[in-house]
């Protein structure tokens, strides 16, 4: 007989929560081309998962941006740097414009939407999809990529705020 291992208490849920807050991660924003237009979300989950061949994996949870993202069939993911605060600021939040005449991107031949000012821009092929709770874990092969000259500071996301690692101070804002 298997034994089912019974659901976690929501005290662990809590505490899941508040160890990933108190882990500091990267941070990147997604993009895709949607039905009715780009879309674009930050996200903090992404992870090198193979370097032959150059993979990556991320989540993405509810909301118009992701659920095009988890459906489209190629990405690019922008990790960015403190200059890019305010890009990642704006892919934040929900209620944000998004790909306006300020921000400097373009359509790239392959249809996606390109960050122009990110420091590396993967263009990927989403390859696996899995649906987990209230998520989906994508895998993305990883087909081109483009390194912007400019340097930045590494931008973290880390209880909530982002911080750059140079000041080890929060950004304000």
């Amino acid at each position: 007989m298997t034994q089912h291992n019974p659901l976690p208490s929501p005290a662990v849920g809590e505490l899941f929560r508040a160890a990933f807050r108190a882990h500091p991660a990267g941070v990147a924003i997604v993009t895709a081309a949607g039905p009715d237009g780009p879309v674009g979300l930050t996200a903090s989950s992404v992870a090198s998962v193979a370097v032959d061949p150059p993979t990556l994996a991320f989540s993405v949870t509810g909301g118009r941006s992701a659920s095009v993202i988890a459906a489209a069939q190629s990405i690019v993911v922008h990790l960015v740097g403190a200059d890019q605060l305010e890009l990642a600021r704006a892919f934040a939040n929900p209620a944000a414009p998004r790909f306006t005449e300020d921000m400097d991107w373009e359509v790239l031949p392959t249809g996606e939407p390109l960050l122009r000012e990110a420091q590396w821009a993967l263009r990927c092929d989403i390859i696996h999809r899995a649906p987990l709770g209230s998520s989906v874990l994508l895998a993305a092969a990883v087909q081109d990529i483009r390194a912007n000259s400019d340097a930045s500071a590494p931008l973290v996301y880390h209880n909530r705020e982002f911080h750059t690692l140079l000041e080890n101070v929060p950004v304000p804002g």
